[in-house]
């Protein structure tokens, strides 16, 4: 996934060669990142608690790896070119990302029209790696400085102008897209930020020399080869594990789940990746109403997907935003 280390090291770890530390790091990264997207699967064949993996404690998991990973990707960066930017390599390494996430935009697309990832993980590793290269030569206090302004920007300045979809990459629309990994510029720019001026600091203070001179166990052989391939790691391991949960699921089937009991949670977890949860509340408990009233529960189950039922979902939709809507602001006067 990101940037490896690879390459010329800088200052006092010019002599080391690669730092096992970041590739075992990297590699228990991966491991988490499997463990997320496993019990993902679980839950989208109907295994655990609908939408699980959209709130509480599997939400914060799920943004620890993401920032843990982007993290890495500012420390390799300076790595492999604080000292001189390596073009061929960076080039190479940038268009490796770049395709695979052209890809996986294009097979998500596919599979899952309506959450396809646009701007995912891989997107904001490209991105990400092409910009970082101008921090390379700041002060790290100037550059942890930017990167708290960057990962603080979505609170202060969204803006209904970035809400078109030629701009949702940037982050600072004023509702979120539907995506099923939306790995925005702002916040998580912020996080390479911040890697890059964390490993200017250790090699000023001689912590990354420490680390170069460290001595790693034969235990973590398979965690440092994971994170020295973890671009292969990333886009192999989802598909099988996809695949597995889907060839069990064949043989023993999930138990069927309270379709009223599973909308809600699953309902608000969608609504809110683009409101706040006092709205999403409200509206997910109109739909469920309005859906139980006229008897269509089973049918929104059943995954209907012609155009008639889709554009009746699309009414009911915005009829209970209206009224959502309403009730908030008769609320606030």
């Amino acid at each position: 996934m990101s940037v490896q280390t690879t390459g010329e090291p800088v200052q006092d770890t010019q002599k080391q060669g690669r730092i096992q530390a970041i590739d075992i790091l990297r590699g228990i990264a991966l491991i988490a990142m499997a463990s997320y997207h496993f019990t993902w699967d679980l839950e989208n064949f109907g295994y655990t608690t609908p939408a699980l993996t959209a709130f509480g404690w599997w939400k914060f998991y799920a943004r620890c790896i993401a920032s843990t990973f982007l993290f890495l990707v500012g420390v390799s960066l300076f790595l492999a070119h604080g000292k001189q930017i390596r073009w061929p390599g960076f080039w190479k390494r940038f268009a490796m990302v770049a395709v695979a996430a052209a890809a996986i935009s294009v097979v998500t697309y596919i599979v899952t029209p309506d959450g396809f990832i646009f701007f995912g993980i891989l997107h904001e590793i490209a991105l990400a790696s092409l910009l970082g290269l101008a921090f390379l030569r700041l002060p790290w206090l100037l550059t942890a400085i930017i990167a708290a302004a960057v990962i603080a920007a979505p609170y202060y300045l969204r803006s209904e102008f970035f809400d078109h979809p030629a701009l949702w990459w940037v982050g600072l629309s004023a509702t979120n897209p539907r995506s099923n990994d939306y790995v925005p510029l702002f916040p998580w720019f912020g996080a390479v930020l911040a890697g890059i001026a964390a490993v200017k600091l250790a090699s000023a203070t001689g912590l990354l020399a420490r680390l170069g001179a460290w001595l790693r166990g034969r235990w973590s052989n398979p965690l440092t080869f994971i994170g020295r391939h973890s671009l292969a790691f990333y886009l192999i391991h989802q598909p099988l594990l996809f695949g597995s949960v889907w060839l069990f699921s064949q043989v023993m089937p999930a138990a069927p789940q309270d379709k009223e009991a599973g909308f809600l949670p699953a309902c608000q977890a969608q609504c809110e990746q683009q409101r706040d949860s006092k709205f999403c509340t409200s509206y997910c408990g109109c739909m469920l109403d309005t859906l139980k009233g006229e008897g269509s529960l089973d049918k929104l189950y059943a995954n209907d997907q012609s155009s008639v039922w889709k554009s009746h979902l699309a009414d009911l939709a915005e009829t209970c935003t209206a009224a959502t809507e309403d009730q908030v602001e008769g609320g606030q006067q």
